[in-house]
């Protein structure tokens, strides 16, 4: 088995799949990322592609997105045509399509199976776009989000299959299209994660928390709306002052991820606490983690506070349910997939800053319910184990079902020049 795994950031959300896949014997995996992918330790075979140009300054603001995969792609066919020269010609391609890396892989390797992670699909109703009334959408921020579409749509069409983390992200594709995606997480490693009673956490003010201490996290890969961060701290306010020895632990960096920047501030953090006031001495910006870190702030936490718009699902809500943390979450539709309310966790109104401060405090006083909907949200977890996202990629890689596809003739292309 030859496979290309195409991932801008790569690795992304396929390191163990491909660690898996080099080791087997007889399988060829190589990767193609963008200048600058952090690439997968022992992994040797990631080709780094540059980017000539950035998009046109003057272009259309609603094609500004599909531009820079248009770019993408092109920069990636030059990397995959000298791939093709050097003699590899994948069997399976695996692509996270969403820069626009995967736009022409068919017109240099017509014959290999393309498979695309369908991870968001954007709309103006009914999920991230128009959900926080803090933040309404008008008429051209709709018509920008239907044009951003283009790409993921022509990705869609283009691919022999797909995959999806979540059914909530499946169903925000369109529904004619549905036949094509298989719902499979890609998996977080359950054995690694897990409970740990004498683990310990030392700030970088110095202070030192134990498990079993009344400790909260909080954790996104940067602090925004899009993952409650505003209505978090709104909280924490409230909560500081009715538990006066509870520490918070803030995980994320104050870049953006999604949306956007805020007003008269230089990144959300700033923003929100020209707004609130909290003890300097009980709330900890750690921004991003090492691994262990992180794991170690998971595991003294003693309710972790899981906030987001109908959205992609965060990997760090299945890490911390694996960790056995009691959880409060967001109602929204991402997060009743993975939480069942009173089960595996303590689901909330998004909004509902009361109920939030509330539930928080609930999970702080270490009842044995709180502590039963961990143990219940641990075993929940591993059903998103490495081994069995593993298995399910196997099956897709390995289900080529040529019936499935209309034949025709299908021409390599050999480029003198790519236009950029």
């Amino acid at each position: 088995m030859r496979i290309l795994v195409i991932h801008q950031n790569f690795p992304g959300q396929f390191g163990h799949l491909v660690r898996a896949w080099a080791a087997r014997p007889g399988w060829q995996v190589r990767a193609l990322g963008r200048q600058g992918a952090p690439g997968l330790q022992g992994f040797g075979e990631l080709v780094r592609y540059p980017l000539p140009r950035a998009g046109c300054a003057n272009q259309h603001p609603y094609l500004h997105q599909f531009e820079n995969a248009v770019l993408h792609g092109q920069s990636a066919v030059r990397a995959m045509l000298e791939m093709r020269q050097g003699g590899f010609k994948p069997d399976v391609i695996l692509a996270h399509p969403g820069w626009g890396e995967s736009l022409y892989a068919r017109d240099v390797f017509p014959d290999a199976r393309l498979i695309h992670l369908c991870e968001w699909y954007y709309s103006a109703e009914g999920a991230d776009v128009g959900f926080d009334p803090e933040f309404p959408i008008s008429l051209d921020d709709r018509a920008r989000v239907r044009t951003w579409n283009a790409q993921h749509a022509l990705n869609l069409l283009e691919c022999d299959a797909a995959i999806s983390p979540t059914h909530w992200q499946k169903s925000r594709y369109p529904a004619a299209l549905h036949d094509k995606i298989v719902v499979q997480h890609e998996g977080i490693d359950t054995q690694a994660l897990g409970p740990d009673f004498r683990a310990t956490f030392t700030t970088p003010s110095g202070v030192t928390l134990r498990a079993g201490d009344p400790v909260i996290t909080y954790v996104a890969r940067n602090l925004e709306p899009y993952r409650g961060f505003h209505v978090f701290m709104r909280a924490l306010e409230k909560i500081q002052r009715a538990h006066p020895g509870c520490h918070a632990l803030i995980v994320g960096g104050d870049e953006v991820s999604y949306g956007r920047r805020p007003k008269g501030a230089a990144h959300w953090r700033e923003r929100m606490l020209k707004e609130v006031t909290l003890d300097p001495c009980r709330t900890h910006f750690l921004g991003r983690l090492p691994r262990q870190h992180y794991l170690h702030v998971l595991q003294v936490s003693a309710c972790h506070v899981y906030l987001t718009y109908p959205f992609v699902l965060s990997w760090s809500v299945l890490e911390a349910m694996a960790c056995g943390v009691p959880i409060v979450a967001s109602d929204t539709a991402p997060v009743r997939e993975v939480i069942e309310d009173g089960k595996t966790g303590q689901l909330v109104d998004f909004f509902d800053t009361g109920r939030i401060v509330q539930t928080v405090l609930d999970g702080l006083a270490s009842t044995e319910r709180s502590r039963q909907t961990g143990r219940n949200a641990r075993e929940h977890a591993q059903r998103y184990s490495l081994e069995v996202g593993l298995a399910g990629y196997d099956r897709l890689l390995k289900n080529r079902d040529e019936s499935q596809r209309v034949p025709e003739p299908r021409r390599c292309i050999t480029l003198r020049r790519v236009t950029s």
